[in-house]
């Protein structure tokens, strides 16, 4: 049970955690409706990708769709990002199991990130040009600081499309009867598609698109379960106690986390991991400014917030709808006895819910849905990646004088190898246990992109030394503890008990970087480091004005 919640957990913080969706899926038969839906998306995309092509011309198109994005198109377009099928099934899924415990998850996670992204959003919009290494090296050496911030992307953006691709093989596989490979490959080919040649105009639509699908299905589906009970949520409680084998244990807090530090460095996690994941932080750099980029996350926040509560009253549709229906009597017995909500099949409450309130056809669609979420949140994390290497390695590490059709051309490149890598890497971990990529995809943005980016916006005396050793002391302490944490070194290696006792390792590697990077930074009394520190004024007054000299520093 403690493995199905934690897996869970991961889920519903926005992440195609794949590690839930892992054992034997049985392909289900062809569903029309499903089918003839995903035709329609994906036409649609790729006309939307044939439409932005013809628009992409330079590296600031192809990167920041040219900075034309709304604010309120970028909210919906972060929301899209953002809200994972692993987050509509793994909420709902929680909240089926656990009940109400599943709320307090949701809000909790969803308070934290807006704090910490409303403090960096105006000053990365203001310094950055196009990746989130922009900001970190703005006053500071470009080749130590943009080579550690282009490891750290690389290596969250390579986690994620791993857990996204087995996940996304293995739902698709489930909702559509689709074969697991040809599942993974089309895929991984409609996301290169996307954006080699639609860039972020094109990605940027996919995932409003989505969002907007997503929303309105949960919407009906929300609206559906509630006029059932006369659009009373103390009679929809009242049923779920009454038909539920736990009763009125589900509508009480607690258990989901064993003990405070857990907690604390899952909350670590979640909140400083998501305001360092290079594909959300890359958004902000797609409006034409500050104010927008401030509206940006004001829009993100109310869609994802109305989003999670709609899963609320899904979870707790699912019980009285699944549980009084004796079509669904087994998935009912298999998620309380303790077999994951989301697992295989018969155990995936929304979407069974989805059958009993829509049919055959509102299946399809929210089976469609789940798709273009797929697609959504691989788009972004593809251009993420590539941004990384083509801009932040190659343009400003290896080739200084590198042209903008060069880079354009790496870009290109850089997306094809990282759409064909996760297509091997999704087939490769089809039968593995890949749940500890998801943490260690969050723990290395919390603990080596978030410190670096953070610091260097508000704190004067960082040096370039402490920002190389204290992220990369970050970064290596979250890989490390991971694999001696519970699920790699017990779960996976087979060792009776785990060297370390902890499944997030958040709390520690973040205080390690955050540490580390002060140590070497104060300690650091080189001229460089000096006028690293004079430097942070100018810097300081554009990050909050957008008006001041351009670029970084060229030492």
């Amino acid at each position: 049970m403690n493995k199905i919640l934690w897996m869970a957990l991961l889920l519903s913080a926005g992440l195609f955690a794949a590690g839930a969706l892992e054992g034997a899926v049985e392909k289900q038969p062809l569903n029309v409706s499903a089918i003839v839906m995903f035709l329609i998306f994906v036409g649609g995309t790729l006309g939307i990708t044939y439409w932005a092509a013809k628009r992409t011309k330079t590296a600031k198109d192809f990167y920041t769709a040219g900075g034309g994005i709304t604010g309120f198109q970028n909210g919906m377009a972060i929301a899209g990002d953002y809200m994972s099928a692993a987050s509509f099934l793994g909420i709902s899924g929680l909240v089926y199991l656990a009940g109400f415990d599943g709320l307090i998850y949701s809000i909790g996670f969803l308070v934290g990130w807006p704090i910490i992204l409303f403090l960096v959003s105006e000053r990365l919009r203001n310094l950055g040009k196009y990746t989130f290494a922009d900001v970190a090296a703005y006053r500071l050496k470009q080749t130590p600081i943009r080579t550690l911030a282009a490891f750290g992307s690389i290596a969250t953006v390579i986690l994620y499309l791993i857990a996204q691709m087995v996940g996304s093989g293995k739902l698709i596989q489930l909702l559509f009867g689709l074969p697991y490979d040809y599942a993974v490959i089309l895929v991984g080919a409609l996301m290169i598609l996307y954006v080699t040649f639609g860039g972020m105009l094109a990605t940027t639509w996919v995932q409003i698109i989505k969002a907007i699908l997503l929303l309105s299905g949960a919407t009906f589906m929300a609206v559906a379960v509630l006029s059932h009970y006369g659009f009373s949520l103390e009679a929809l409680f009242a049923k779920a106690v009454e038909v539920h084998e736990k009763g009125e244990a589900i509508m009480a807090p607690g258990g989901l986390v064993s003990d405070p530090i857990s907690a604390i460095s899952l909350g670590i996690a979640l909140m400083f991991g998501t305001a360092g994941l290079p594909h959300i932080l890359m958004r902000f750099f797609t409006v034409a400014d500050a104010k927008e980029a401030r509206k940006s996350v004001f829009f993100a926040t109310g869609f994802i917030g109305y989003f999670y509560i709609l899963t609320f009253i899904i979870g707790f549709g699912a019980i009285v709808m699944v549980l009084n229906n004796p079509q669904y009597l087994d998935v009912a017995k298999q998620a309380i006895e303790g077999g994951s909500p989301i697992i295989g099949d018969k155990n995936m409450a929304a979407i069974h819910l989805s059958h009993a309130v829509g049919g055959n056809f509102f299946l399809g669609f929210i089976s469609a849905v789940a798709f273009a979420t797929i697609l959504a949140v691989v788009s972004g994390l593809t251009l993420a990646g590539a941004s990384a290497i083509s801009h932040d390695l190659y343009a400003n590490v290896f080739n200084k004088n590198a042209t903008e059709a060069q880079e354009m051309k790496i870009s290109k490149i850089s997306t094809i190898v990282l759409g064909i890598v996760a297509i091997f890497l999704g087939i490769a971990f089809e039968e593995q246990n890949i749940a500890f990529v998801v943490g260690l995809a969050f723990a290395i943005a919390a603990s080596a992109n978030f410190p670096v980016l953070f610091l260097s916006m508000f704190w004067k005396k960082l040096t370039t030394r402490g920002a190389t050793i204290g992220g990369s002391l970050g970064l290596a302490t979250a890989v490390v503890l991971v694999v001696l944490g519970p699920i790699v070194w017990v779960d996976i290696l087979g060792n009776a008990e785990a060297v370390f006792p902890y499944k997030y390792p958040a709390l520690f590697s973040v205080t390690v970087a955050f540490v580390a990077i002060w140590f070497f930074s104060v300690t650091d009394k080189s001229q460089t480091a000096k006028d690293e520190i004079e430097a942070f004024d100018a810097q300081d007054i554009r990050s909050q004005t957008g008006i001041g000299a351009e670029g970084a520093s060229s030492h």
